[in-house]
């Protein structure tokens, strides 16, 4: 026993220090991948707290807040048309109990007048513009405008139609595949691989595992991107679980497990940004940016850069 531990002593040591050494110095293992964007203000589903969801209107207000990208959501019309919409089922955004997919686009219902913003329950957006829009007019009207695409299922209509848009508008640097199972990603970056990939649920867990293990600065990583919720909203804004004493251990462990400053230094350094979602009070940009996040997911645009020009953020903290 006592020589295996001369052994293994020196051995873990020589370990740690060597895993030490690298998560603080990436660049010596791997090359930093220069980014085509950086994105400190996203708009969620467009700002959906200032105006209503992913509608032109709330776009072009995200805009003038010189919003950095657009996260939006995608479905399939019944006629086969690329529609920006969260909810399959439009019964919440219109009042109507019927699926995005069983209608033709052209008959899509108007949006509720107003819309109580999901990550800051109470409150409610509003708006002039309630009509839903394709990805195509997205496209048309912000050519040069970064976006993340969700995708919750495995439609291959839907990705392969999605693809076919960003090829035919040369945008495949600019828009980012996101969507939470692995396969629905094996599946999107196998379409087109050169679209940037965000990190889905179980690779975060993967990569937490290799952080905590040491491993992280020897393997490869291929994602750009990871968006994460920040683990101090659960409970207050966001609530994954119905059980209040579920929310209230999965914050206690996610935030325990997630708020790594070294962590998300080695991501930046690698040239992966880190953007925390879903954050609408300025406490919580606070603690996103003190973490040293690359940037913020937000309903509220117009907050989200009012704190951003009397608090500027570094623009590179890569080496």
């Amino acid at each position: 026993m006592s020589s295996l531990l001369y052994y293994a002593l020196p051995a873990l040591g020589s370990y740690a220090v060597l895993s030490f050494f690298f998560l603080r110095r990436p660049w010596l293992l791997h090359a930093p991948r220069e980014p085509a964007f950086r994105c400190q203000l996203v708009a969620h589903r467009g700002g959906s707290g200032e105006r209503l969801e992913h509608t032109i209107e709330a776009m072009e207000n995200a805009t003038a807040q010189r919003s950095d990208l657009f996260e939006l959501d995608c479905l399939l019309s019944r006629d086969g048309q690329v529609v920006v919409s969260h909810d399959e089922n439009l019964f919440r955004q219109c009042g109507l109990n019927k699926n995005v997919g069983d209608i033709d686009f052209e008959d899509l219902p108007l949006y509720r007048e107003k819309l109580e913003v999901y990550f800051s329950p109470g409150r409610f957006a509003q708006g002039s513009d309630r009509k839903m829009i394709r990805l195509e007019e997205i496209f048309q009207k912000y050519p040069e405008t970064p976006v993340s695409l969700e995708l919750k299922s495995e439609n291959e209509e839907l990705i392969t139609k999605i693809v076919a848009l960003v090829k035919r508008f040369d945008r495949s640097e600019i828009t980012i595949w996101a969507a939470e199972k692995n396969s629905v990603m094996k599946k999107c970056h196998a379409a087109n691989p050169e679209m940037p990939i965000s990190f889905t649920q179980i690779r975060v867990v993967w990569l937490l595992f290799l952080y905590y293990m040491g491993l992280l600065p020897f393997f490869t990583l291929p994602e750009r991107f990871l968006l994460c919720f920040l683990p101090t909203i659960i409970n207050r804004t966001y609530f994954p679980f119905s059980c209040s004493a579920l929310n209230r251990l999965a914050a206690a462990i996610s935030k325990s497990l997630i708020m790594r400053k070294s962590l998300i230094r080695h991501l930046e350094e690698r040239g992966i940004q880190v953007v925390f979602w879903c954050l609408n009070e300025e406490s919580d940009f606070e603690v996103a940016y003190g973490l040293g996040a690359t940037g913020v997911m937000t309903d509220y645009p117009t907050a989200l850069r009012h704190y951003l020009d009397n608090h500027p953020q570094p623009t590179d903290r890569s080496n």
